[in-house]
């Protein structure tokens, strides 16, 4: 039974976060799950020591921690964000992404106005 659609090639299927992406030695990867007129879903794996430096962006953003740690500054306050956590960065809000060990994400951004 197949219960995900994957929109490029319009099938359904089930898929584990984790295994959807594997780590690379120094590096940051990358792979955009969907992107529509209301927003994207990108799953992140970051090697132990790669980070993101401080940046802001134009859309809400809901972090969701799939695998290890890291310590997400937002503003002058720093979150730690572990597996099945959540957090969710305002617009124009500075923030940075430092992992504590290898580390993966799943970055949702909402586009439009927050109604709550």
């Amino acid at each position: 039974m197949n219960d995900r659609t994957n929109a490029a090639s319009g099938q359904t299927r089930v898929e584990k976060l984790k295994e959807m992406l594997d780590f690379q030695q120094q590096a940051i990867v990358s792979r955009m799950l969907v992107k529509n007129a209301a927003g994207s879903v990108t799953l992140f794996a970051f090697d132990k020591g790669e980070g993101l430096s401080e940046h802001t962006a134009p859309f809400d953003a809901l972090l969701i921690g799939v695998e290890g740690e890291a310590e997400v500054r937002v503003d002058a306050d720093l979150h730690r964000l572990g597996e099945g956590a959540t957090l969710l960065i305002p617009a124009g809000a500075p923030h940075a992404v430092a992992p504590c060990s290898q580390f993966k994400m799943l970055l949702v951004m909402l586009k439009g106005e927050r109604k709550a």
